[in-house]
């Protein structure tokens, strides 16, 4: 007797959502990435249907994932503030730590122009409570101290400084360049600033 052609298989209730939401995350995606150049380039109010066209979806496309522009502002400053953390860490497995606390400077400088940029919708957004007021500070702070504590070891970075005063210095040379037009002008003070932290030459110049 002829053996039955085998059932085919009932296809996954899941199945037809699965283009749906891949796409969907595409967009999502596309959207934080196109908001953060937006506010980082920012000279005046970025309005949300230039960031939608620019992103290539529609304007509902936009507010399906974004209903409002505090929930588009949190999202971009969540994600960006989780990308400075965590390059720290890749920083300091590729580069000695001297140089990957320069280099993570720049990368928390380009988070600092993106927040620049979008300080008007954060300010009233905190204020109200409608923006989760996030740890900044503390999570700047900690991987400062993280990166001063693998350079003391490492002998290119010095043991006896404060990781608060280092935030607060980073903080007024952001600030301080962000109201003037002078190229380079923050790049020049960061690079005072790591050379403050290198220990202090011995008596034969090392």
């Amino acid at each position: 007797m002829p053996e039955s052609e085998p059932t085919p298989a009932a296809p996954s209730a899941e199945a037809p959502d699965r283009p749906a939401r891949a796409d969907a995350r595409r967009n999502r995606d596309r959207l934080l990435a196109t908001a953060r150049e937006a506010f980082a380039a920012a000279t005046d109010t970025v309005t949300l249907d230039a960031i939608a066209r620019a992103a290539g979806v529609g304007i509902g496309t936009l507010y399906r994932h974004f209903p409002t522009r505090e929930a588009l502002v949190e999202a971009v400053y969540a994600a960006e503030l989780n990308e400075v953390v965590a390059s720290a860490e890749t920083l300091l497995d590729e580069l000695d730590p001297a140089v990957a606390l320069r280099a993570w400077m720049t990368r928390y400088a380009a988070f600092f122009k993106i927040k620049r940029g979008m300080s008007d919708t954060l300010r009233a957004g905190w204020a109200s409570g409608s923006i989760a007021t996030p740890a900044t500070r503390e999570r700047v702070t900690a991987v400062i101290a993280a990166m001063l504590r693998r350079g003391a070891e490492a002998g290119s970075l010095r043991s006896d400084v404060d990781p608060e005063n280092v935030t607060l210095m980073l903080l007024g040379v952001f600030l301080s360049t962000g109201a003037i037009d002078v190229p380079d002008k923050a790049d020049q003070l960061l690079d005072l600033i790591v050379d403050a932290l290198r220990p202090a030459a011995g008596p034969n110049g090392r």
